[in-house]
């Protein structure tokens, strides 16, 4: 299982980018979002991926952050949605919408996705609903994956002791979402609230989404 790939970019298509790994070139297919994050062709990238097996067919799919790759693990799970669908779905939202449609319940978003119907829109938030909590609290920083120090180290097929990369940063989502948590709130309430704040206000830290989430939860009349 290769987990994340790192090298030189020789070139980006429509769909995908082709990195040369020591003398081999990966072709990973990704979304929009994260081809025009992407250097030129000679700079290096690098992305957290996710091996689909066939009887016919390999394919590498690439992710800036583990909780992108998450998404559209689960997204793949869901019946009648396959790889072209889930990667259609996150590049429509970004993973970050992903977990706010899901915690609200808003299927009219995931439709927004090229070739996402409304039953499959319907299906996704209904299977995947209770989900959103866990991968909100994954809290792994929506930026991209940091280069490793030299070109030598560009491919991991498994996990590496942490002592040369620096501990994952919690996103003011994921703090909220736990400090929430620790006041008696439940996962799904918490991460629905969480998920409107921020969805109302993009610019809040944890402070001001735990405030405006809050005053969400409190009862009415």
């Amino acid at each position: 299982m290769i987990g994340r790939i790192a090298g030189q970019i020789v070139y980006r298509g429509d769909d995908h980018v082709l990195i040369d790994v020591r003398g081999v070139g990966y072709v990973v297919y990704c979304t929009d979002r994260v081809l025009a994050s992407l250097g030129r062709a000679g700079e290096f990238a690098a992305l957290y991926t996710d091996l689909l097996v066939r009887e016919d067919l390999l394919q590498l799919f690439g992710f800036p952050t583990l909780v992108e790759k998450e998404w559209f693990r689960l997204l793949m799970s869901v019946q009648g949605v396959g790889a072209k669908a889930s990667l259609a779905i996150l590049g429509a939202l970004g993973a970050d919408g992903v977990s706010r449609a899901l915690a609200l319940g808003d299927w009219n978003a995931i439709k927004a996705a090229k070739g996402i119907g409304p039953k499959t829109a319907q299906r996704v938030v209904n299977e995947l609903k209770d989900k959103a909590p866990m991968v909100m609290a994954m809290g792994v920083s929506a930026t991209s994956v940091p280069l490793s120090d030299t070109p030598d180290d560009v491919i991991e097929t498994v996990p590496r002791a942490p002592a040369a990369a620096p501990a994952p940063v919690a996103s003011a989502q994921a703090e909220a979402l736990s400090a929430l948590g620790n006041l008696g709130y439940g996962p799904g309430e918490a991460a629905g609230a969480v998920a409107q704040a921020a969805g109302e206000d993009g610019s809040l830290d944890t402070a001001g989404l735990i405030r405006a989430a809050l005053k969400l939860l409190a009862p009415k009349g």
